[in-house]
């Protein structure tokens, strides 16, 4: 996908011409449009970015078929980057045309959850996660974003859009899993699927410092991405019995960390077999419906193994942290924006990426 350069500042600040934009709005299971909704305006604390480039997530999809439920008249999406158009009152140290990066978490600096310091879960279970999910989301022409102090991360003027915009959710969500999991220096992982999520959880347990690194997925393409991540060896769920083969790589131990990154039944249950005794089942899955625990590999429940979940990290300082890592070549996430589409085509766009076509990783979406 060809990289766009940095929007010309002078150029994008202008009031739009009317008061409406477009958006994609949910409407029920199957059901979306792009049509026109007002343009949103900034109370206090509040800031409103007209976004640059966004993208589709897997989550996405799960809202789409009615997995994941969210009110009708929801605009959907979570991953923006964009230009600062409107401050509201209370907001400082930002400008009217600066470049900004909005993590798909956006917590409110605040409450309990956030002074305790797990900002994902801001103001109660899965609530720091606004855009998209109760509040209007980023595939649309404007964003308003919530807490904004907490939440707007300027962009170097060195970075592209292209180099960001993965950092709001898949890159902070990936990395998170090793996080999570206390992943030491020397340990052995693996990650199942290598879909978008997966492929950053490789990268992050790279940095995190995994001695070596086994990754599950049929797909190809998403193998040979996989391989370009950080992964030692790729097992394909369709030719082989993969916790017999990471028992093999792994000297019948089983690995230190084992990554869910899908968010099915067998491919939990695979990960909770393929871990070795006081290991970790590091989670990042959306499931639906019953999620259940066996109890032979969760060795009856007495192994010492543990079971962690993860909620994309978000917040500005986090966004930083992330474009330091790309500012310095630790990260490169654009092999990852395989096809882009414009706003109009984003109902296409939808079932290109559900449908996985042409090898689709991850799709951009460009206002």
């Amino acid at each position: 996908m060809t990289t766009a350069s940095s929007p010309n500042v002078a150029s994008v600040c202008q009031p739009p011409a009317t008061s409406t934009m477009k958006a994609l709005v949910f409407h029920g299971p199957n059901d979306i449009t792009v049509e026109g909704v007002p343009i949103p305006r900034p109370s206090f604390g509040e800031a409103v970015i007209r976004v640059t480039l966004t993208t589709i997530c897997g989550t996405d999809l799960h809202i789409l078929k009615g997995e994941y439920p969210v009110r009708p008249g929801l605009v959907l999406g979570h991953e923006p980057v964009g230009i600062v158009h409107e401050l509201g009152p209370g907001v400082t140290g930002y400008q009217v045309g600066e470049r900004v990066l909005v993590g798909a978490i956006t917590p409110c600096g605040q409450c309990q959850s956030c002074l305790s310091g797990h900002w994902s879960q801001c103001g109660g279970p899965i609530g720091g996660w606004k855009i998209g999910n109760t509040l209007n989301g980023a595939q649309a022409e404007y964003l308003l974003v919530p807490h904004a102090q907490a939440n707007l991360a300027k962009i170097s003027d060195e970075l592209s859009d292209e180099q960001v915009v993965l950092l709001a959710d898949i890159a902070s969500t990936g990395f998170s899993a090793s996080e999570t999991a206390n992943l030491r220096l020397g340990d052995t992982v693996a990650i199942f699927a290598q879909g978008p999520i997966g492929l950053c959880a490789t990268l992050g347990a790279k940095l995190k410092g995994a001695s070596f690194i086994i990754a599950i997925e049929s797909d190809p393409k998403r193998s040979q991405m996989a391989r370009r991540m950080g992964a030692d060896v790729v097992l394909n769920h369709q030719e082989v019995d993969v916790v017999k083969e990471i028992r093999k790589l792994t000297a019948e131990l089983g690995v230190d960390v084992a990554i869910e990154a899908l968010g099915t039944q067998q491919t939990f249950e695979n990960a909770l077999s393929s871990l070795k005794p006081a290991g970790t089942l590091s989670s990042l899955g959306v499931y639906s419906g019953k999620l259940s625990i066996p109890l032979q590999p969760f060795l009856a429940g007495i192994g010492d193994q543990r079971i962690v979940s993860t909620l994309c990290p978000g917040g500005k300082e986090r966004m930083h942290r992330l474009m330091e890592l790309v500012r310095n070549n630790r990260v490169d996430l654009r092999a990852l924006l395989t096809h882009a589409f414009p706003l109009e085509d984003i109902v296409k766009a939808y079932k290109f990426f559900e449908q996985r076509s042409d090898g689709v990783v991850k799709v951009a979406i460009r206002p």
